[in-house]
């Protein structure tokens, strides 16, 4: 990924997010209880963890607000985090919750990280910063990472899943 600014992230996490939902509108109702995840999830429960794990990237950026104000705001991936069990909870809360309403979940969640974003002061995006899942690099670098990295990769999953017999 060749992402060097702020525009160009929020640019790819727009052309993400129309992406994302092509494909899960490719997806037939069958497809949605396959698996398609080495978790063992199968394409509504990824669709899932997209939507609850796209809330959390705004507060990468709360985090280093707070650090570069002095404040002391933990890093992320720190001792104790189990993040697999903080992802099947995630998943499993919203496990009766039809697509639609998950799309509307990851649509409101995804203008909120790039509502984020946009708001935040440059010099924010060259700070050091570790994601909680343990992603380390500039605020930037650990953005582009989890946010555009992390659903193209889920978008490859669900299409290779609805391709499955």
């Amino acid at each position: 990924m060749n992402i060097t600014s702020r525009e160009a992230l929020i640019s790819a996490l727009q052309q993400d997010s129309e992406a994302f939902q092509q494909a899960v509108a490719q997806l037939s109702e069958q497809s949605f209880e396959r698996g398609v995840y080495e978790q063992g999830w199968n394409a509504r429960q990824l669709l899932a963890h997209i939507a609850a794990i796209e809330w959390t990237y705004p507060r990468l950026i709360e985090r280093a607000q707070e650090r570069a104000s002095g404040g002391d705001a933990p890093q992320g991936g720190g001792g104790g985090f189990d993040m697999d069990a903080y992802n099947a909870r995630q998943v499993e809360r919203r496990e009766d919750q039809p697509v639609e309403q998950l799309l509307t979940e990851f649509r409101r969640n995804r203008a909120a990280t790039i509502d984020a974003i946009r708001a935040a002061d440059e010099s924010l995006l060259s700070q050091p910063t570790r994601s909680a899942g343990g992603v380390e690099g500039t605020l930037l670098e650990v953005l582009i990472s989890v946010t555009v990295g992390h659903v193209r990769e889920h978008v490859d999953d669900l299409l290779d899943g609805a391709q499955k017999p």
